[in-house]
């Protein structure tokens, strides 16, 4: 039993870096699930990966300007992903292009861009770092941006609680009642937007939005109250987090894939034997 939890401990109590990658991976779970969750209540779980793509142009000019740095980075993130929400809404409301068509292109063209960018004028290890992150070498400054957005994530999300809740509900009528649905759809894209841009530092632009999507995915299998996917959610992405830290260390696997695949293992028992229409569950449940 002590070897058991030996083996499970170490890595953390004797390396700083694992130290790092796990808060890092904590502050993630934090606040990316709720987004998460609300993504896939308001059927918008591909608009999420859409914007995982439209920040990386921005990130790309920073890494160019500044290199490595997370200030100049997160900046540029936050601008692209902001840029292209705007262009997608102004293109939606103004011709026949619906919303979601309108985010594909435009997160289509800044992905393109974005790799064009870093492919362009730096290595291949930048384009790969940039892409799949670096959960290993978080340091100071991307655990301090890491723990704002959190903040600033939890705090927002307390104040427009409800008016989410009733989006997700009805959205076409929570407009004609009610002046917060534009204030509670905008905000809630720059959340999303923040939330992405704190993945990226972590786990790249191609990994952010599953630490989103998966663990509410799983959730969704379990529970039928919101507060219940919540809290399942953020179980099921902070424990994906340490297992998939714990495979990277032991075996050398990539650590952003490792994250990633054992949320999609758990994603693939939640589908066979969840409460909530899982299949097994589903079909016994008839018989």
């Amino acid at each position: 039993m002590s070897e058991a939890i030996h083996f499970l401990i170490q890595p953390f109590s004797d390396f700083n870096f694992m130290q790092r990658a796990l808060w890092g991976c904590l502050l993630l779970s934090i606040s990316g699930t709720p987004i998460g969750v609300f993504l896939t209540l308001r059927r918008m779980s591909l608009t999420g990966d859409a914007m995982s793509h439209a920040i990386l142009p921005g990130a790309a000019i920073g890494f160019l300007i500044s290199g490595i740095s997370v200030t100049a980075m997160t900046i540029g993130g936050v601008i692209a992903g902001c840029i292209v929400v705007i262009l997608a809404g102004v293109a939606a409301r103004h011709s026949k292009a619906e919303e979601d068509a309108s985010m594909a292109a435009f997160y289509l063209l800044s992905l393109a861009l974005g790799v064009l960018i870093i492919s362009s004028k730096g290595s291949n290890m930048d384009l790969l770092h940039v892409l799949f992150g670096s959960t290993l070498a978080l340091n100071n400054a991307a655990l301090i941006l890491l723990t704002l957005i959190a903040s600033i994530t939890v705090i927002t999300l307390a104040v427009l609680y409800r008016p989410l809740v009733m989006e997700c509900v009805d959205p076409a009528f929570f407009k004609t009642v009610s002046k917060l649905s534009g204030v509670a759809h905008y905000g809630f894209l720059l959340l999303l937007v923040l939330n992405l841009v704190a993945g990226f530092q972590a786990l790249g632009t191609l990994m952010a939005v599953g630490l989103m999507i998966l663990p509410a995915t799983i959730a969704r299998f379990w529970s039928g109250r919101l507060g219940g996917m919540l809290i399942i959610a953020f179980i099921a992405s902070i424990s994906s987090c340490y297992i998939g830290l714990i495979l990277s260390y032991y075996l050398g696997f990539a650590t952003s894939p490792s994250i990633v695949l054992v949320m999609g293992g758990l994603y693939l028992l939640s589908l066979l034997f969840g409460r909530q229409g899982g299949i097994v569950f589903k079909n016994w449940s008839k018989n």
